[in-house]
């Protein structure tokens, strides 16, 4: 029920989705984007080579990441989102901490 009201407003018509075929996922096959599935118990990789092992790599940290707060804000989801994408594209902690110094 919620997913598609959000998919519809972030994701541009046309786009292509990649998702694992996870039976949840199959509302997403409507035709205002292109809903690709990877099957992991065939294959980690379809057959014209696509993969989300990125993108559950790196929710899987944010939620490793995201539990330590016991609950956030809705209003600050986001927020706390961003810092896991910073923290997951930036190579290493001295990285980081380099880089807010600078700040």
């Amino acid at each position: 029920k919620t997913l598609i009201p959000v998919i519809r407003e972030k994701v541009t018509q046309d786009s292509i989705v990649y998702t694992d075929s996870f039976r949840v996922y199959d509302v997403l096959d409507v035709s205002e984007f292109h809903h690709k599935r990877v099957n992991h118990s065939k294959t980690f990789v379809s057959t014209r080579g696509h993969q989300i092992n990125g993108i559950e790599n790196f929710w899987n940290q944010a939620k490793r990441h995201l539990r330590r707060f016991n609950g956030i804000p809705k209003n600050s989801f986001y927020w706390f989102l961003k810092e896991c994408e910073w923290r997951f594209n930036g190579s290493g902690h001295r990285a980081l901490l380099n880089q807010l110094k600078s700040w």
